[in-house]
Formats: C-alpha cells, structure tokens, sequence
C-alpha cells in the first residue's frame, strides 16, 4: 500500500469498492465523505452523509440508526417497471408487466406505503404470504387495477379474507401451493358466491444458485408437481371454474447469483403455461417469483453475496425468454409478473453506529528485561525476539514454528506450575512483539506461507460497535451474508488499523468479520484510527431487505430509531429529514417479555424507601436513584454516548 501521505479516494475506492455494491447511489466524495445520489432522473441532487450525521446529532437523535433514503425506493420501483415496459417495447411483446411488491422482505409501513404510491403509474401490486400481511394488503393496495398475490400456506379465514378483496372489485389472486388448497379455495368460494382467481405454483425441476437453491427441485417446500398440476386444472373445470385458472407461478430461490437458472426458470415455465394453454385454460398471467439477486460484495460473480448480471439483464432474459417459447408453441404472450423485493429496498436503508472502543489483540505488555532464575523457555523465546529484531534469522517460517511451539510448552509447563504468572506474561508479550514483525515482513509480499496468513486476523483489533449484530444484521450471523461496511467520513485518509467489528451483547458471536474489501472479502477490514475526542463513525449498508425486519432481541436490545430521508433539490444540503420513529424503550422491550415496568418501578422504590427507613440512604439521595431507575425504563435500549 502507498505512503498515508500518497492516499487517493481512488484508493478509497479501490479498498471499500463503493461504486461496486453501491448501484450508482452512494460514491466517496473528493472532501473523503460517503456521497448518495438518491434519484437518478436527478443527478444534480447529491448528499453528504457527514451533513446528514450532523442533523441526526444535532437533533439529539441517539445512535445507532436506521436511515432511509425514500427517493432510493422509489427510484427503484421506478427503475424496475420502466425497465420491463422498455424490454417489452422493444421486443415487441404482446402483452404487460404487472409486478409485486413481496412484503415479506420488508413489512414495515413506511417501506410498503413509499412503494405503493411510487408503483401507481405503473399499476405495480403487493404480495402477501401470511393472514397478517393479507391484512395489510388489503388495507394498502387500494389500487384495483394492480394485482395481489396470495403464496404461502392458507387456512378458511385466509381463503375468505381472499374473497372480501374480490368482493372489493381488487385483482386478488390466490395461489395454490398444494392440492387441498384448491379444495378449500373452490369451497368457499361457492359458499360465499364469489367468484375467485386463481393461481397454480408449479414444483419446479430447475434449481436455482446461491443459498436458497433448495427452493426448486423435487424436495422443495410449496408447489404442485406436474401431475398435480394436471389435476387441479382438471378439478378446476369439474366445478365450471376452469375460467378462474389465471396464473401459472414459480420461484427457484432468492438472491439467485447465476443468470443461467433464470433462463432455465423461464424456459420450463413457459413450456408448462404453453401446455396448459393448449388444453384450453387461457391463463392471464405468468408469475416468475422472485430471486433478483444483489451484488452485496461487488464481485459480480457468482459467490453467495453477488450476482453474475445485472437488473436490465434479469428483464431481458425473463421477456426475451417467455416470448421465444410462447412464438415457438404458438401461444399468446402472458402478463409478466415478478416479485422483485430485494432488489427494491436493499439499497434504501443503512444502519449508521458509532465506535465505542478498540480491542486490541496485544495491547497490553509486560516488562520482558531478563532477570536471574528465569525459566529456559523464557530465555529462549527472547533470544529469538533479540535475534529476529537484530535482522539475524533469515528462516522466518522457522521462527514461527519455534515462538508458537514455546508459546504452547509455555501454556502447559504454568498449568503443571513449573513456570509462573509473571513468566507466562513474559512469553507471551515476546510472542506478540515477533508476529508483529512477522506481519509487517510480510505486509504485501506476493507469497505469504499458509501459516502465517493468519496473521493479519490474530493480530487485527476488534472496534467496538455500539449496536446488536442480532437486531441489525441478522442474516451475517444466521447466514454469512456479506454487508457492506464503510466509515462515513475520513476516506481521503489512509486507513491504518486492520481490524473486526464486535457489538456490545454478551455474545461471543455477535460480530462481523467477513468484509467486502478490495476485490473481493476479508476477514478483516482497513479502518482508521480512533482519535481522543473525535467521534468515529461507520455504516452497513443494503440492509434494507431482510434485516430490518429479521433482527431479534438478544440481551433485550431493541428496535433502532428511525431516520427517514427525503432530498430536495432547493435545501442548500439537498435533503431534509421527513420524519424520526423512535427505537424501542427498556420499558417497551421488558413489556413483549412479559415483565410489568411499572410494577418493578413500584418494587425499587419501596426498597429504596426501606434503605430511608434503615438511615442508610438519605431522601434527596433517594428521590435521585428512583428517578434515575425509571428514566433509564423510558430510555433507548443501547449506549450512551
């Protein structure tokens, strides 16, 4: 790496990769600031997030965050609809897109209000996998001429909430998943004298590629084989109720990271819509689910965290493909459906934190100077360390191998008591002191030996994040998933300090150690020093799919607050905060765990009371502790810093 004093934000660029993972909405500016470019029709409007840090600070906002970019939604609603309607257009398609927004991927309110409203003018629905998110559905998607589509396994009250929306004039398609959901359907349906739409979720042999593979293939959870599939058109026209049948549906996988199982997907699809087709149910429309994966790591390839293509490609394979095959089995062209969420919220929502503290793998060391009576490993582990300091070892693999073997007989021989505490420290500092060296010798060599690659991650600090790993980032606990992590200021900076990311639960796995970084991931991730007085500040972007909605309450640490972002091109910073929701309280989080805040506020405060009585607490003194007690119930649930 150059000189500090050589540092480009090209060389921020080349290290965090920013404008690989960042879409065109985020870029490192010239001041060393992370810059979002939230709207493409737009150009002009570009914000500082150091400007929007210094608002959420100087509105008292406590970290850590959540921020969404709005304009980031919407865009890409916009993005997605325009780019279909383009495809079609030029591929003379003779028929529409009519996209679904799946809600699972994001439930929150405002997420699924910014959506709807931004997908109006292109007729872009929801989708619903649940009772509670039909519920919501019905309430929002107001919008008659878009679609709602119900997946996901349904009971009576879910077939009739189904046939309120029809009896409300809305495009509500019911999904089959299995065969008795049909039974169930056409029952009620004939019950209640409405009259339904539904669709038929085929069990796909086409795999997907990446983590959710198993969605397709024999063993997949929801679907109809194709005998099934036969069947269920069959009992369809039994009942009078073939004209009903009016969506053929699949989806291989989320996050799908390969190209080629997209056109593998549209392929057999639109073979099997072809032969429904032929024997005479003239379904509407084709839905291919989801999967539009996003390349988290920037690699644009096919690793779990990436994508081999991009979303014009995605759109071309998906209406090229279903039109080739409907030309070639003569057939019309259906309406194209997707489910498109990740790749429409992940960009929008960032959670912003500040580093609290530095964990430092050999920070503290005691003196090593030689005294009379020492044991034989602490003289031979520093004759090394006098040796390989004086320039005179050559075998650096060698001294390796031997300062890790004493290090070991170290451990043992204090356990046997032969050596002492102090001896024990002694060898270890010594051990310390020669990775050190080890590591900066090898400081990018072109061939490091296996062993000693380890270095950079035994002796890279831990910064300490105030945030919960199990709230905010669910899915790089549960799943490896590979977030963006970058500093929001100081990029103009040569970053000094290789180092993890550790969260402040009583956890041992509540970290981050796989990075994007450089051209591809790092178990450890170049950050700048902590300087006395200076807050230090870094965000985790694209974690608006999923991990808003995902994250759990390890150690009782709460939802975030909320910092929604709109721009506005004649604010002379180009934004303006729209709206704050404020995180969860200790009082609000103990409440879901059944406890009774007010209850343990009236129980500390006898026992306070019971300290007056005894004269070991004075009643000034008193009064304090039980205002303190119950402000911090009312509190955030994180650090104050």
């Amino acid at each position: 790496m150059k000189d500090t004093s050589d540092w480009t934000i090209q060389d921020a660029e080349k290290l965090y990769g920013v404008s690989r993972w960042g879409a065109g909405y985020f870029e490192i500016g010239e001041n060393g600031n992370l810059h979002v470019m939230p709207d493409f029709k737009n150009p002009d409007v570009r914000i500082d997030f150091k400007a929007v840090l210094d608002e959420i600070i100087h509105e008292g906002i406590q970290l850590p965050v959540v921020v969404r970019f709005h304009d980031i939604l919407r865009s890409q609603v916009a993005n997605l609809n325009e780019l279909f309607q383009s495809t079609i257009k030029e591929a003379d398609y003779q028929a529409s897109y009519m996209g679904v927004y799946p809600v699972k991927v994001n439930q929150m309110r405002e997420v699924v209000e910014e959506i709807v409203d931004a997908g109006t003018d292109y007729n872009f629905g929801l989708e619903a996998g649940s009772k509670a998110e039909l519920l919501t559905v019905l309430a929002h998607n107001t919008n008659e001429e878009s679609l709602t589509i119900l997946n996901g396994y349904k009971d009576t009250e879910f077939m009739q909430l189904a046939l309120l929306g029809r009896k409300l004039g809305r495009k509500i398609i019911v999904v089959v998943e299995k065969f008795s959901e049909l039974l169930a359907v056409v029952k009620q349906a004939k019950q209640l004298q409405v009259e339904p739409l539904i669709g038929l979720r085929s069990k796909m042999t086409v795999k997907g590629r990446g983590k959710w593979e198993s969605s397709g293939g024999d063993r997949a959870k929801f679907g109809l084989t194709i005998s099934e599939i036969i069947n269920a058109a069959r009992y369809l026209r039994e009942h009078d109720m073939d004209h009903c049948l009016k969506l053929l549906h699949f989806h291989i996988g989320s996050q799908l990271t390969d190209i080629r199982a997209v056109k593998e997907a549209v392929s057999e699809g639109a073979r099997i819509y072809a032969e429904l087709h032929r024997m005479g149910f003239e379904l509407e429309y084709v839905d291919v689910g989801g999967g539009l994966g996003i390349d988290y790591d920037g690699t644009k390839s096919t690793s779990d965290s990436s994508r081999n293509y991009n979303m014009a490609e995605y759109v071309a394979d998906v209406v090229y493909g279903m039109k080739e095959m409907c030309d070639l089995e003569g057939v019309p062209h259906p309406n194209l459906v997707s489910e498109s969420g990740r790749a429409l919220t992940a960009h929008h929502s960032c959670v912003i934190t500040e580093i609290v503290g530095e964990i430092k793998a050999n920070s503290s060391q005691v003196d090593t100077r030689q005294i009379d009576g020492e044991h034989v490993l602490v003289r031979n582990i520093r004759a090394l360390y006098d040796s390989l300091q004086s320039g005179g070892e050559s075998n650096l693999q060698e001294v390796f191998n031997d300062a890790s073997q004493w290090k070991e007989q170290a451990t043992d021989a204090f356990k046997l008591r032969v050596i002492s505490l102090d001896e024990l420290g002694k060898i270890e500092t010594l051990y310390w002191q020669i990775m050190t060296i080890l590591q900066q010798h090898y400081a990018g060599a072109d061939f490091v030996p296996e062993e000693l690659q380890e270095l950079d991650y035994n002796l890279s600090s831990q910064y300490l994040c105030n945030f919960s790993v199990f709230q905010s980032a669910a899915d790089t606990w549960a799943i490896d998933q590979v977030l963006p992590v970058v500093p929001l200021t100081r990029m103009d900076e040569k970053p000094t300090v290789n180092c993890s990311l550790v969260d402040i639960t009583c956890d041992s796995d509540g970290k981050i150690d796989s990075f994007v970084c450089g051209q591809g991931v790092s178990d450890v991730l170049p950050l700048h020093e902590i300087k006395a007085g200076e807050p230090y500040y870094i965000g985790m972007f694209l974690t608006g799919a999923y991990q808003d909605v995902m994250g759990d309450m390890h150690n009782l640490f709460g939802r975030l607050n909320e910092v929604h972002v709109f721009s506005y091109d004649d604010d002379p910073q180009d934004f303006y905060i729209e709206e704050v929701v404020h995180g969860s309280s200790v009082e609000s989080v103990l409440d879901i765990m059944q406890y009774n805040p007010a209850a343990m506020a009236r129980d500390m405060k006898r026992m306070i009371d019971a300290q007056i009585s005894k004269g070991t607490m004075r009643p000034r003194e008193a009064v304090k502790w039980t205002d303190f007690y119950e402000d911090c119930l009312r509190g955030y649930t994180y650090l104050k810093i």
